[in-house]
């Protein structure tokens, strides 16, 4: 049986509850239910030659301060710059915030953009995982990703990963599969569910052989009676759910006692129990480990989110000077984990990394000690992918409050994501209507990166 559950919730200032919900496959008496979890077959047209075979999205969910960061501004008024000292970098004219020093002395290895600009001034987060604004209810790029991509035939593992919608509805919203198709949705595996990834010891192979042929016997029934043609891919998803239950390499690659404890520990890691490295920032430095292991082992695309990065302020909440420096030093460690990962083990050119939120922060502290937010200016950082590093792309003001360079938008990311994957963002996909829709009416990627 494949279990996938969790009971995590996650708050952000819209008072709106992200809270856990059960996402189940379970296997026996002849039904296998993981099809809307599970994407077997790329379809679609591949433009060129990938640079990259896989990419990891960070979201910083709450919108990250892109002037507490990354785009310092040491001569505005107090009242903008705030209390972090900017330092220096390996990168000349790169300064971040000295919170972050591990990440300084690897600028050279990452580029950063300072001049995104998004639509939504909210946590709807379609942006990030959508490229459009929520009312034009678009697939996530992690489906289209699912879809377009070509990966060998022979292989088990699902094409896209979500770390983190099995626990935060809106996250799971806004990755859904929509027009790509059901087949694209998800895998998102919970911790505890991925103990699972195993065949119950009353269940053999050859018995496990049994239900397969019972369960094809079943969905001939009901495909015969089916006049829209819904279960033709039944047998593809089905196929797929087996192979993971039973392949070494899909148990391998979630597997993070494959890690020794000193790389675990460069990542974060502060004992062997889980919910020892758990703190009220809502770090999770397992996701970022899980997630370099899902990347070299082949899977396509992966998401994740980590950090409550919602700081108003407030008697409640305390500044927002006070969050980040509990959660930065998270941060710096993890990522910079990562970077010196992917380097150290040659995956630089084969897996890209984008880290940004759903929008910056208001360039001016407000009353209350935090900042508002503002999608006027932010950031996006990008590591590896054959794309180019040792870069500062794009300008703002002197408060950070607008570009004054090409402002990119969230479609630009991922055009660039695109790019990277060898997928075509101009190619067509017929909507729920069959009307043909581009994947991005911006394509124009982040040219200053190719």
């Amino acid at each position: 049986m494949l279990t996938l559950f969790s009971s995590q919730s996650e708050p952000y200032c819209d008072r709106l509850s992200r809270r856990g919900f059960l996402r189940a496959g379970a296997l026996g008496m002849g039904a296998l239910t993981l099809p809307q979890l599970l994407a077997l077959k790329a379809r679609g047209a591949v433009s060129k030659k990938a640079k990259a075979k896989s990419v990891i999205m960070i979201c910083l969910g709450g919108g990250p301060s892109q002037i507490d960061m990354y785009d310092m501004k040491p001569d505005a008024p107090s009242d903008y710059r705030g209390e972090f000292i900017p330092i220096k970098t390996n990168l000349p004219g790169l300064d971040i915030c000295e919170l972050m020093p591990r990440q300084a002395r690897l600028a050279d290895k990452f580029s950063i953009v300072r001049s995104v600009q998004w639509i939504e001034p909210d946590h709807q987060r379609a942006e990030v995982f959508t490229g459009f604004p929520t009312k034009f209810n678009r697939p996530s790029f992690g489906s289209i990703v699912s879809r377009m991509h070509q990966t060998a035939a022979d292989s088990k593992l699902p094409k896209f990963v979500s770390l983190s919608a099995e626990y935060n509805e809106e996250i799971q919203r806004f990755e859904s599969p929509g027009y790509a198709g059901s087949a694209h949705r998800a895998f998102t595996p919970s911790r505890r569910g991925l103990e699972n990834f195993t065949l119950p010891r009353e269940i053999s192979l050859d018995r496990l052989a049994g239900r397969r042929d019972l369960l094809r016997s079943l969905d001939g029934i009901r495909r015969d009676i089916d006049a829209r043609g819904e279960f033709d891919g039944i047998d593809s998803f089905n196929a797929k759910a087996l192979d993971m239950i039973t392949s070494p390499q899909v148990r391998d690659a979630f597997d993070l006692s494959k890690e020794s404890p000193e790389l675990l520990a460069r990542y974060g890691r502060k004992g062997a129990n889980f919910e020892y490295n758990r703190n009220p920032a809502g770090w999770d430095f397992e996701a970022f480990v899980r997630a370099r292991r899902l990347a070299e082992a082949g899977v396509p695309y992966i998401s994740m989110q980590v950090g409550l990065w919602d700081h108003h302020g407030g008697d409640a909440q305390g500044s927002i000077f006070n969050g980040y420096r509990t959660l930065l030093p998270l941060y710096d460690q993890s990522i910079s984990a990562l970077i010196e990962d992917l380097y150290s083990r040659g995956l630089d050119k084969e897996v890209a990394v984008v880290v940004w939120g759903e929008f910056g922060r208001t360039p001016k502290v407000n009353a209350g000690g935090g900042r508002d937010h503002w999608p006027q200016a932010g950031f996006a950082m990008f590591v590896g992918g054959g794309l180019q590093m040792g870069q500062v792309v794009g300008a703002t003001d002197k408060l950070a409050s607008h570009p004054t360079t090409k402002a990119y938008s969230p479609q630009s990311v991922l055009a660039t994501l695109y790019h990277v994957l060898g997928i075509d963002p101009g190619t067509n996909l017929p909507d729920h209507n069959g009307r043909p829709m581009y994947l991005l009416d911006e394509r124009e990627p982040v040219v200053e990166l190719l």
